[in-house]
């Protein structure tokens, strides 16, 4: 966080990868939500670890969530970003793991995913 202006997102210990600010847009109403614009920004993390990591400093700094969702090929977390844009934290599960249909085509869907599960995997991190 550089404030409550502005937050920094990195990985691998680079000071930042993505830069988020209020600066032009700051005391200004949000955006529309059927108007034309980012509909919401997703961010593929290479592992589940990962992910339960970045979950972990969220929780730890106490940034609000607005969902969390198992859909069977992926694990997604979701909040919004100062200017109320939604953002998609996620992994993929290896394609193996797939939910498939008797013909094989993917069964997608969407239950609750399990935070305090998720956060027992960033809380053995070696």
């Amino acid at each position: 966080m550089y404030g409550e202006d502005a937050a920094f997102i990195s990985a691998g210990g680079y000071h930042h990868h993505i830069g988020l600010n209020t600066w032009y847009s700051k005391n200004a109403p949000p955006a529309p939500t059927r108007g034309a614009g980012l509909f919401h920004l997703a961010i593929l993390y290479p592992t589940r670890k990962d992910l339960a990591v970045a979950l972990k400093r969220l929780i730890d700094v106490g940034y609000p969530l607005s969902g969390a969702s198992d859909h069977g090929v992926s694990e997604a977390i979701y909040l919004s970003d100062p200017d109320n844009n939604g953002v998609e934290l996620y992994w993929d599960r290896p394609k193996e793991e797939w939910p498939r249909s008797q013909d094989g085509a993917i069964t997608m869907y969407t239950h609750a995913l399990n935070l305090d599960k998720l956060v027992a995997i960033a809380d053995h991190q070696s």
